[in-house]
């Protein structure tokens, strides 16, 4: 809605309408200092890290500061405002050129801020789940990627190039939006969301884990019941397993699950338990009865959800391809 806005006033500056409505004028000044904001806010509600909605306002105060900064321009005559837009500006010439400095830093640091947020969740996701296949945040890289080619072409290019940016973004985000509804799952990311809000009121410590509840022994005590469970029940075998369900089965606090793996493995839930996956896969793979079946049938087997997912954790742990692998391995599995 706002890209719309802002393009509408941008056609009736580009086609001289302002003269028929000069009321409309400097509207659109202040509006690219509005886009970056709205990006992050909406990036934040999708990975729920907006749980302090009200720091979000802070965001826009450049936008109306900037407003009520043109509102001795605002209640100019008609006919002052038109007298200053054909003289390019007149008096507000370095209020403008401040302006579009301003909008610049805005464009790189939102930018910049919606990347660390979804870096921040990848990580966060990764210690909850062991498949992150079905969480595609990738809907939402393609916005921010659309928004940094429309900021670089304001710093580099004219009102022309950037405005049909802005309406081939349109067009871009209208096609995924409405084809690629499913591209981000929001029931993970809900659950992902209760898990977090569950954590937050039984354990409100404020440190990454509870160190000073568990001490070595309880570390390898857990550790061990983990081990077991993983040996008897195979648990990684499901594919959507998470730490919740693990803590559960295990009688103990999701945090202190955690920092069991990494304190022990150092490592995350979503690689211990990959890593888990893999070894299974090896042990499968080598077995004279399973000759007959496929690689990815027993990676599924194994618990991955994926050929993306089997793939990349099987380069990230053992430094060569599965093929590669099985045929060291003088395997006949296709």
């Amino acid at each position: 809605m706002v890209i719309g806005i802002h393009l509408t006033l941008f056609f009736l500056n580009f086609t001289g309408s302002y003269f028929r409505n000069p009321g409309f004028l400097a509207l659109e000044i202040p509006l690219p200092l509005i886009h970056g904001p709205l990006m992050y806010a909406y990036i934040l509600s999708l990975t729920g890290q907006n749980s302090q909605k009200y720091k979000l306002i802070l965001h826009f105060v450049p936008l109306v500061i900037i407003y009520l900064l043109l509102s001795d321009f605002f209640i100019l005559p008609p006919e002052k405002k038109i007298f200053i837009y054909r003289n390019g500006g007149d008096k507000y010439i370095s209020f403008k050129q401040n302006i579009n400095a301003l909008v610049m830093v805005s464009g790189v640091l939102y930018v910049s801020l919606s990347l660390l947020s979804l870096r921040k969740y990848k990580k966060e996701i990764s210690g909850q789940y062991s498949n992150t296949e079905k969480i595609n945040l990738n809907w939402v890289y393609y916005l921010i990627a659309g928004i940094s080619v429309i900021w670089f072409c304001i710093i580099f290019t004219g009102d022309i190039i950037t405005f049909i940016s802005v309406v081939l973004f349109v067009l871009f985000a209208a096609y995924f939006g409405i084809t690629k509804a499913g591209i981000l799952n929001l029931t993970e990311i809900k659950n992902y969301n209760a898990i977090k809000k569950e954590e937050t009121i039984v354990s409100p410590v404020s440190v990454k884990y509870q160190r000073s509840l568990l001490n070595e022994d309880t570390i390898q005590s857990i550790y061990t019941k983990l081990v077991y469970k993983m040996d008897t029940e195979k648990l990684f075998k499901d594919p959507d397993l998470n730490l919740d369900h693990v803590a559960s089965l295990l009688d103990i606090h999701p945090n202190s699950l955690s920092q069991t793996i990494n304190s022990i493995e150092n490592k995350n839930f979503y690689d211990y338990i990959n890593r888990q996956r893999i070894e299974e896969f090896k042990r499968l793979s080598v077995l004279p009865e399973n000759q007959k079946f496929t690689i990815l049938s027993l990676a599924f087997e194994s618990g991955f959800n994926s050929k993306t997912s089997f793939n990349r954790n099987f380069k990230k742990y053992m430094n060569c391809s599965p093929r590669e692998f099985l045929k060291n391995q003088n395997s006949d599995l296709k």
